[in-house]
């Protein structure tokens, strides 16, 4: 039996989301970002922003999750130790900052603007893994968190040409909010959209199966 869940990321979790990171960025992004950028990206380097993010996360609010498949044999007994458990992707997200906002807009009135907003900084799948509903679950997981936060908005940057996270958040419910802007990638300038949801409790946000 093959089942699907949430948690918490663990310190020896670490090594696993930097890998699913470098990996995802290098097969999902290859169209959108220049090749020696990601033949560059420096796991190791990657590997302490996770430790660090998971040992001292900059407030409560702020949280690294981790999707597992979980693989038990036929005919094992439910309290028994399952024969193999891999985590596959990974969520974070925490308080809307200055990185939730486009260069053009009033950075110091972020607080006042943005103050019951969350945002993802990251979510994602490991391709091998995909379409088994593990995006979905990290997506409802992080909303009944950012709820029983007290934030009523959430927000997401996707690249421009993304079709596929673009196609995963539109079925969840978000849409896009008309705020562009472009990350300068080695001289590159690569355009992203800014995505939003309402976290408020009469809003729907669907389960979807990605």
């Amino acid at each position: 039996m093959t089942l699907g869940f949430v948690r918490p990321a663990r310190l020896d979790d670490v090594v696993e989301i930097a890998r699913i990171q470098l990996t995802t960025w290098r097969v999902a992004y290859r169209r959108l970002l220049p090749r020696h950028v990601l033949d560059r990206l420096d796991e190791e380097w990657i590997t302490r922003q996770w430790r660090e993010a998971i040992a001292q996360p900059p407030s409560p609010a702020h949280r690294v999750l981790v999707a597992v498949e979980q693989v038990d044999a036929p005919g094992s007994a439910p309290d028994a130790e399952p024969d193999s458990a891999y985590v596959v992707g990974f969520a974070a997200s925490g308080p809307a900052d200055d990185t939730a906002l486009a260069p053009d807009e009033d950075h110091t009135a972020l607080d006042k603007a943005f103050e019951a907003t969350a945002a993802i900084t990251d979510l994602l799948v490991e391709p091998r893994w995909g379409r088994r509903g593990h995006g979905s679950r990290l997506l409802a997981a992080s909303v009944d968190l950012w709820r029983s936060d007290g934030f009523t908005t959430a927000l997401a940057w996707t690249f421009a040409d993304d079709r596929v996270t673009r196609r995963f958040l539109e079925s969840a419910g978000w849409a896009p909010d008309g705020t562009r802007r472009s990350l300068d990638v080695d001289d590159m300038l690569i355009p992203q959209v800014r995505w939003h949801v309402s976290l408020e409790p009469d809003s729907e946000v669907p389960v979807t199966g990605a």
